[in-house]
Parts: structure tokens; sequence; C-alpha cells
């Protein structure tokens, strides 16, 4: 394991938010394989969950926003409906913080899943009153599949950065 590295606001805002969203372009390339296209995880949900562990920040929620924006212009959705989506699961694991300190790894992953799971029915419901119809379900099973095998990635910047900041702990 590596050192902790210290919170430069680039560095564990920034980058990954970069590579967050090249990571979406990437994967909405119109790529078939055996017939099947590319899946479309949520990326920033990655972000959304491991910025809430990290540390309190002022910047991530707006980071959220602008990626959510982003979002929701490269996908043609509502705007703010991916923003809103983004930002309910990192608020309820900010308050669930604490209790989330010190817990194993299997706890942890059964917290991503449900943050994951809180931003897929936020953004099912909005899309629902949206629309006035109800999305796919089994479309969005498969993409909240797609994003809860990002978990790693989750884990991978939380330990990145988890110690950076020691009056967080």
């Amino acid at each position: 394991m590596e050192a902790a590295r210290p919170l430069v606001a680039w560095r564990w805002l920034g980058l990954p938010a970069l590579w967050c969203v090249l990571a979406t372009l990437i994967f909405a390339i119109p790529i078939r394989v055996l017939g099947f296209s590319l899946p479309e995880p949520v990326f920033p949900l990655v972000l959304s969950f491991a910025w809430a562990v990290i540390r309190p920040s002022v910047l991530a929620p707006f980071a959220l926003l602008v990626i959510g924006l982003f979002l929701d212009l490269f996908w043609g959705g509502p705007a703010g409906l991916w923003a809103v989506c983004l930002i309910a699961p990192y608020a309820v694991v900010l308050s669930a913080r604490s209790m989330m300190t010190g817990q194993s790894e299997f706890a942890r992953l059964g917290s991503y899943l449900g943050a994951t799971a809180l931003a897929f029915a936020v953004g099912y419901l909005l899309t629902a009153v949206d629309s006035l119809a109800f999305p796919s379900p089994m479309a969005v099973l498969w993409q909240y599949f797609a994003t809860a095998l990002l978990y790693p990635f989750t884990r991978r910047l939380i330990e990145r950065f988890e110690d950076a900041d020691v009056r967080f702990r």
C-alpha cells in the first residue's frame, strides 16, 4: 500500500473527474462485440461515493453538479437529472460517513451498492415524472449492474486519499 497523498484539489477532485468524463466518452463509442454494445456505467457515481467517504468538501458537490450537467448534455436527458442523481447519494453517504469509518470492506461494498441503488432510484423516478412514462426496468438494472462493477475503482480512490487529511479522522 502506498502512502496517502496530500489533498490537493486538482489531484483528488480534478483528475478523477476528468477520468470519469473520458471513460464516459470512451464507453459511448458505438462499438459492437458479438452483437452487443458496450455497457454504459455511470462512472461519476464512483466519485459521488468516494468523495463523501474521503472527506467533507465544499468543492465536491459543485464538481458533481458540473459532471451531472455534462452527463445530461451528453446523454440528452433533462437538465439537472444526473446532477441530482449524483448529489443525492453523496449527501446520504456524507451523513453516514462516521458510521462507515472503520467498517469492513464488505460493509463499504454494501454501502456503495446502496448509494448506487439510491442514485438509480432517484433517476428512475425523476425520469418517470418528467416523461410521464416509466423507463425500461431491465435497462436500468443492466446499467446499475455495470455501475456496481466499478467498486474496485471506488476502493482504490478511497485508499489513495482517505488518510490524507487527519482533521476528519
